[in-house]
């Protein structure tokens, strides 16, 4: 047998971390925006920030890798679960030994109810109109979980899987660090956080102790460029493994045509809508409300934004979703009876709104070619352009007289309806969400919907809501934009990209870097 030397000894060892380390797959990924929101999943609900939830933590179930279907939901945090026969008491029994990152303790049902409460109250939560109907949650033991509810609702399972208020975070981290939890944030998924450069990057690091099995990529960096064609050349020039695409049919072929690079363009389909403040004039008269949903041409707007990412809609609640109503009869382009809407209200010579946009390319140019389509019908908007996190700021400050919004939901008819649409969610308000338009013709309808334990029944109601909302011309649907991203070919996801609640490939134990 042959010894080395000390000297040989230290060389070789100091050669093999270099050899490892040389090996490690480190993935580099860049989503539109410039920076991150807060890292907290009860917190916050931007875009950016949705991917690295994903990331980072676990819900009590979890939405199958590649899917947004409700019928893919599978066993998370929680290994089975069984309710009453009234289905208002949920009983969850909990894996054992999982791990939360950063040395916190194991996972227990305190860490549970801890977090369920925690996004069920307004006073911490971004998401707590998802959890009115809970009327408690306890900790039958460390590792059984009881939920019971005041009412039925649609999907409980929706409201307790890894997405918003369904991620378990720490409740040790939480209360010891506070307000800094929102940017330290300690989750038990595959991915640990480890470094958040304001405005640059956010970094994460594999679990070597995930439940599922470590990971075979070492770290994640997301970086925070909000130009489009930055993006695009550093992709180009083998600097990002991953990037956020632009949802226009013509980018989605250039980068298609390259060869070098795998395009997944995936549900859900945002739904694009403008809401119109009913509340504030000139649109708290119907009739000049009437006249924007006939001055709105849907199929010019699908066209401009591309076919392969766009699609029509005229209903409130997006296509796919349960209880989406495929027959609301909506009021069809018509820019003449627009004009002679407005000089019945009072206006025979038009009118002028100023109306505040995100200077995102996803939202902004559509709102250029609505610009464009209203003052054709007399409406002449006046664009006042904002960063987009002061956008979002500003539309929940209640400024604008029309707020052109994109979002996607747990794919059921109460939580659309119920965030945009019923009249606790009106912005400006102590239990504010995303009521943009002041609605209120419907909250029956939802009410009654959630806890109808008769399927017919419910979707009649869910089917009504919608109805009424567009008589009253809350709001104007127009189109669903599909998310877009595009991949090295030597980015293996380790699933089938059908859909993700988190806006964007989530990157698990399974996907694989190329060497």
């Amino acid at each position: 047998m042959k010894f080395l030397n000390a000297t040989a000894l230290s060389v070789l060892l100091a050669t093999s971390a270099l050899t490892t380390d040389l090996h490690a797959q480190e993935l580099t990924m860049a989503v539109s925006a410039q920076s991150a929101g807060q890292l907290d999943p009860h917190v916050s609900t931007r875009t950016e920030d949705k991917i690295v939830f994903g990331m980072v933590f676990n819900g009590l179930v979890r939405f199958a890798p590649g899917s947004m279907s409700g019928e893919d939901i599978e066993p998370d945090l929680a290994e089975s679960w069984e309710t009453s026969e009234d289905g208002l008491v949920w009983t969850f029994h909990l894996r054992q030994g999982v791990q939360f990152h950063g040395g916190y303790g194991e996972m227990t049902a305190a860490d549970v109810v801890y977090s369920l409460t925690r996004a069920a109250d307004p006073d911490r939560s971004g998401v707590s109109s998802d959890y009115t109907q809970f009327a408690s949650v306890e900790a039958l033991d460390d590792y059984t979980v009881q939920i019971t509810l005041a009412e039925g609702i649609p999907s409980l399972l929706g409201v307790v899987a890894n997405y918003h208020g369904g991620n378990i975070v720490s409740a040790r981290a939480a209360e010891e660090m506070g307000e800094n939890f929102h940017t330290n944030p300690i989750g038990t998924g595959p991915f640990a956080f480890d470094e958040l450069a304001e405005g640059q990057f956010v970094r994460l690091v594999a679990n070597p102790d995930y439940f599922r099995g470590a990971p075979e990529i070492d770290s994640i960096t997301i970086r925070y460029i909000s130009s489009a064609s930055a993006r695009d050349l550093a992709f180009q020039t083998g600097e990002l493994d991953m990037i956020a695409g632009t949802r226009e049919d013509r980018w989605v072929t250039n980068m298609t045509e390259t060869g070098e690079a795998v395009v997944d363009v995936f549900e859900p389909g945002e739904l694009r809508t403008l809401h119109i403040n009913a509340a504030m004039p000139p649109f708290d008269d119907i009739r000049v409300r009437q006249a924007v949903a006939h001055a709105v041409n849907r199929e010019e707007l699908v066209a401009f934004m591309g076919a392969s990412v766009a699609r029509a809609n005229e209903a409130p609640v997006p296509d796919g979703y349960l209880g989406h109503n495929a027959d609301v009869t909506f009021l069809a382009y018509d820019p003449e009876r627009a004009r002679e809407l407005l000089a019945e209200a009072g206006y025979p010579d038009g009118i002028t709104v100023p109306v505040a946009i995100t200077e995102r390319a996803s939202l902004f140019a559509p709102m250029q070619v609505l610009q464009a389509q209203l003052a054709a019908a007399g409406i002449n908007v006046e664009l006042e352009v904002m960063e987009h996190s002061a956008w979002h700021a500003a539309i929940r400050d209640d400024v604008s007289s029309m707020v052109l919004y994109g979002a996607a939901r747990f794919p059921v008819a109460d939580t659309y309806l119920t965030q945009f649409y019923h009249s606790d969610s009106i912005v400006n308000t102590p239990t504010a969400v995303t009521n943009f338009s002041h609605c209120d013709v419907a909250d029956d309808q939802i009410v009654q919907a959630r806890s109808e334990a008769d399927m017919d029944m419910q979707m009649a109601l869910w089917a009504d809501a919608q109805q009424a909302i567009v008589d009253e011309v809350c709001s104007i649907p127009l189109f669903e934009l599909l998310q877009v991203f595009a991949r090295s070919p030597d980015v293996d996801l380790g699933y089938e990209l059908e859909g993700s609640l988190s806006l964007g490939p989530v990157i698990t134990e399974q996907s694989t870097l190329a060497d």
